[in-house]
């Protein structure tokens, strides 16, 4: 009888709930509509010879509170066409309601009017993902927190915070430890987790030579003897982290691991980081990562934290509780 009623009780909280992946990430996608409960949706994508993106669900929607999961990196102006024409499609389909869940949003470093006659992309794609028929945005790790202010609509924002302190609470000791900003905008960022984990802070003044080469100038704070942890949002080349490393190496630190949220790793960020003194990059999943075999890279799951929040948003509970660390 407690098995059936338990049954009952997940079924009713899946009722009407739809999960559905774009092409990008479908491998998180996946995950997510597992650890929610509820299988995946159907849906066809296809190319056509002259580039443009045919979208079709392959099952009822109508009156369902549809969620689609698509992060806008790699290509993201593709990612983009893709996530709007399925919004399209589930609109046109009757859908209740339609949540757009954005791992990663595109353009979001696009996220002000710092020259002339030069966009805010950031508010721009805010904007179509509204006219395109979204009722909600779920979205993680802003690089610009204020963009959820572009919108109208109700915009849920998780953090990678939960996840990353339960993982180094875990597997370091915390009492030797230094959080490091490589970088003087992401002091406050370094301070939130130097405060969560009771430790020093300090952070890399730099000097950015090109659009991959970073140069690092001086470290403000006490790293002697410390095993530091860099934390950034987002890199690619990790040109920023790895010149940040040297320098605190250069400083007396003890070691260096570097926790970036969104990696977009090419294969010249891998190669660096593979002969670099940062001993482990702990980074999410939120974008689809390559082979990582033989490379000093961490990968931790956010799939649980959006199923939680997919299924919060679903019943009309709040999400506060996935911000607690």
């Amino acid at each position: 009888m407690a098995a059936t009623k338990a049954s009952q009780s997940k079924a009713g909280a899946t009722k009407n709930l739809k999960i559905f992946a774009g092409s990008v990430n479908h491998l998180l996608a996946e995950q997510i509509a597992k650890k929610a409960g509820v299988p995946l949706g159907g849906v066809e994508i296809i190319r056509f010879p002259d580039n443009e993106t045919f979208i079709k669900i392959s099952e009822s929607i109508r009156g369902a509170d549809v969620f689609i999961i698509q992060p806008t990196c790699k290509q993201p102006n593709d990612a983009y066409m893709e996530l709007f024409l399925m919004i399209d499609a589930a609109r046109r389909a009757s859908a209740a309601r339609i949540t757009a869940v954005i791992p990663y949003y595109g353009y979001a470093r696009q996220d002000r009017k710092d020259q002339p006659r030069v966009p805010i992309s950031a508010a721009l794609v805010a904007k179509l993902l509204e006219a395109a028929g979204a009722d909600r945005v779920v979205t993680f790790h802003l690089h610009a927190p204020q963009i959820q202010g572009y919108f109208d609509i109700p915009v849920d924002h998780l953090e990678f915070s939960p996840v990353l302190l339960a993982y180094l609470k875990k597997t370091l000791k915390v009492k030797n430890l230094v959080v490091v900003s490589p970088d003087t905008g992401g002091v406050k960022a370094a301070n939130f987790y130097a405060k969560a984990l009771d430790t020093g802070i300090a952070f890399v003044a730099k000097q950015r030579t090109s659009g991959h080469e970073v140069k690092a100038l001086n470290v403000v704070g006490d790293v002697k003897g410390k095993d530091a942890i860099l934390i950034d949002d987002m890199t690619s080349t990790c040109g920023t982290l790895i010149a940040a490393a040297e320098m605190l190496k250069a400083n007396g630190a003890k070691s260096v691991r570097a926790a970036v949220t969104h990696a977009m790793l090419n294969q010249t960020g891998l190669d660096k980081l593979k002969t670099s003194p940062i001993r482990e990059l702990i980074v999410s999943d939120s974008v689809p990562l390559g082979d990582l075999k033989g490379y000093p890279v961490t990968v931790l799951s956010v799939s649980d934290l959006f199923a939680k929040a997919i299924l919060r948003i679903h019943n009309n509970q709040s999400i506060n509780e996935l911000f607690k660390v």
